[in-house]
């Protein structure tokens, strides 16, 4: 089990501690915008995790309490990742960074979303948030 140590009791600290990884972020991130939820779909994305930061992150990511994992229907040696309500919570902030990148920094982001995130960020949270939820009771 990972266990974190909180250097403070402030919020933003605290926050960090679970959330300061750019990998843990980017898990989330798969998780929520391309449906993500095995080992081998992690490995695909775009920014190359090493094997070993993949299964470190997703062991802290369980260990907070912020997804499960449970045996695949499929095949009993592959596992499936859901969102706990804990990391249904992180999406308003994912959103947020994606929001805060596009506008400050050199990104590409899918236009369709973009567009969704732009009209109306709260339904879109709300929309996000829904299927992640939906997810975690299949």
């Amino acid at each position: 089990m990972n266990v974190l140590k909180q250097r403070s009791t402030c919020p933003v600290s605290t926050s960090l501690d679970v959330l300061g990884d750019k990998w843990i972020l980017l898990i989330l991130r798969d998780m929520v915008f391309a449906g993500k939820s095995t080992y081998g779909q992690f490995l695909q994305s775009a920014e190359k995790m090493a094997t070993n930061i993949l299964a470190d992150r997703l062991a802290t990511l369980e260990s907070q309490g912020l997804l499960t994992k449970a045996v695949a229907a499929d095949k009993k040696s592959k596992f499936t990742y859901r969102l706990t309500e804990k990391g249904v919570d992180t999406i308003p902030i994912i959103v947020e960074l994606m929001l805060w990148g596009t506008k400050h920094c050199p990104t590409i982001v899918d236009p369709g979303l973009l567009a969704e995130l732009q009209a109306g960020k709260a339904a879109a949270v709300e929309k996000y948030q829904r299927r992640a939820r939906e997810k975690a009771l299949a």
